[in-house]
């Protein structure tokens, strides 16, 4: 391992040695504990720089196996295996997509709505698609080629019109590592579509709105206009741009934004998605490299929603929430005050960002040449 990577466990204040010097041009209250206001939700969070030096005797995750066999033959998504359904995968060499075996949503359902007074409930009809990204079992996004992770942007495209074609909001994520509740190490994500506006799409929506109506602009691309070349950056390139948002929640938490008016992924041309799968291969390297682990997360694209409404407010975007906080084995729990009252978190935004950027793009990817099953 390289001797600039913290170690797997290691405390990251440590490993970084002695603080740098303050930048005179950020606010002295981002040193001491402040509110910062997400524009995009209309809600606010609590910073607390000061608390990353509190001693922890909490829980410790364990790290993921450091090596992983090319094909499972007991892995319900690899090529050719029988899945807990009982559907067997074809011998697929690609990407592979199936209607999952035990969906949350089914297009069988009635919409029909109950209201008695306080009580109300709806029917709620979709569908829910599992996306393995590769047949290799040991394989992760961060350790793909721009070609393999290409296809994967085609096909989230693709099902974006698919479903869109039938279902009001599609959403496209992936849950990566057993901290955020992946059942399998398979590289894969899902597709959920739904008749619905789910809470957070509708509290984005509202947002990016009545921003475009007050200001004639997309509230996302005046963000990143603001803070190109600036502290919280981690990626930037002429098409896209990744940083760790001023708002951020989660300790790493990043922000991908396309740089030119783009509402949903079936709008983003091939030179786009070429250099988005090169931005996602350097930020999930980044990510690895960090704590020297392969980085948990959830992530996902909020795009326009399908209705007859307009949507020139809409600007695409993708959230990725990594929960690791000071190493490979602490990581940050939504409890207490967060639950009770206002988010919280303990890094600041500009540190994040500092430290991964200081992190190689390639500092976490690893051999990926095929072993025969």
């Amino acid at each position: 391992m390289s001797g600039t990577r913290a170690r797997a466990g290691a405390d990251p204040s440590r490993a970084t040695g002695t603080a740098q010097p303050r930048d005179p041009s950020v606010p002295t209250i981002f040193a001491q504990p402040h509110r910062r206001y997400n524009p995009l939700l209309d809600e606010w969070v609590l910073v607390s720089p000061e608390r990353t030096r509190r001693p922890w005797q909490g829980r410790e995750e364990t790290p993921p196996p450091e090596h992983l066999p090319a094909y499972d033959p007991a892995c319900y998504l690899c090529p050719g295996n029988a899945r807990a359904g009982g559907q067997r995968n074809p011998a697929y060499d690609g990407t592979f997509v199936f209607t999952n075996d035990f969906a949350a949503l089914r297009p069988d359902v009635s919409p029909e709505r109950v209201e008695r007074g306080l009580l109300v409930a709806e029917g709620e009809p979709g569908t829910c698609r599992v996306v393995c990204f590769s047949p290799r079992h040991d394989l992760t996004m961060a350790r793909m080629s721009r070609e393999e992770l290409r296809r994967i942007v085609d096909v989230w495209a693709a099902q974006t019109a698919e479903l869109g074609a039938e279902y009001r909001w599609v959403q496209v994520f992936e849950n990566r590592g057993e901290t955020m509740g992946a059942s399998n190490p398979h590289p894969h994500g899902q597709i959920w579509a739904g008749t619905a506006l789910p809470v957070e799409a509708a509290r984005e929506d509202m947002a990016q709105r009545a921003w475009h109506d007050a200001h004639g602009s997309r509230l996302l691309l005046e963000y990143a206009s603001q803070e190109h070349g600036g502290p919280r950056v981690v990626e930037e390139d002429d098409d896209w741009l990744v940083l760790v948002p001023f708002w951020a929640v989660w300790p790493f938490e990043t922000l991908v934004i396309p740089k030119r008016p783009v509402g949903r992924l079936t709008e983003l041309d091939d030179g786009q998605r070429d250099r988005l799968a090169h931005v996602l291969i350097d930020l999930l390297g980044r990510y690895d490299g960090l704590f020297g682990v392969p980085f948990p997360y959830s992530m996902g694209w909020h795009q326009a929603p399908f209705d007859a409404a307009t949507h020139d407010h809409w600007q695409l975007h993708a959230h990725f929430y990594p929960p690791l906080l000071r190493s490979a084995t602490v990581r940050k729990f939504m409890v207490g005050y967060e639950m009770l009252a206002e988010t919280q978190r303990d890094l600041t935004a500009e540190d994040a960002a500092a430290r991964l950027r200081a992190v190689g793009a390639s500092a976490g990817r690893r051999e990926t040449r095929p072993r025969s099953r």
